[in-house]
């Protein structure tokens, strides 16, 4: 390996007056390194990527609830903006106390009860705004309940029906 390195070096050192692909052939070294940093540079763009990704999902669903808050008069609805706060405000729009949010800290069994008490909250708070309670189902459909789930936080948050 020291071999490969000092022949580099010596390329470089001399003057080297070819072209990229050539110099790339006469010290394969610089292919690795070439390589790694297109690999590199292609993970840091994906990663800005889905952090614009998240931080959008972020953005539209406190504001569809801050909207949801607004409209069903709830008195602190900038707390839609506080990602696990956020839930204890929903458990409350659906007519459940606040304080079921610390089952957050019971691993599984908490989680599962909570997730249980959130759809139940969903329902009355999409009926509370004329929708159709089922819209909160969405959240259990395996692989695309996400994306339908943002759909109808979108069409409660926003829609005109009284």
């Amino acid at each position: 390996m020291k071999i490969v390195f000092e022949s580099c070096a010596e390329i470089m050192t001399s003057g080297f007056e070819g072209n990229a692909s050539e110099f790339i052939e006469a010290c394969p070294v610089v292919s690795g390194f070439i390589g790694g940093a297109i690999l590199g540079s292609l993970l840091v763009v994906g990663l800005l990527i889905a952090l614009v990704f998240l931080a959008g999902i972020y953005v539209y669903t406190s504001l569809a609830w801050y909207s949801i808050a607004k409209k069903l008069k709830y008195r602190n609805a900038w707390i839609a903006w506080i990602p696990i706060v956020r839930i204890a405000m929903v458990l409350s729009l659906g007519g459940f106390h606040w304080a079921w949010i610390f089952l957050i800290f019971i691993p599984v069994l908490g989680w599962i009860a909570l997730f249980v008490l959130s759809i139940i909250a969903l329902w009355r708070i999409f009926e509370k705004r004329k929708q159709p309670g089922w819209f909160s189902l969405s959240l259990i459909i395996p692989e695309v309940g996400g994306i339908l789930y943002l759909i109808a936080l979108g069409i409660v948050a926003w829609s005109k029906k009284k």
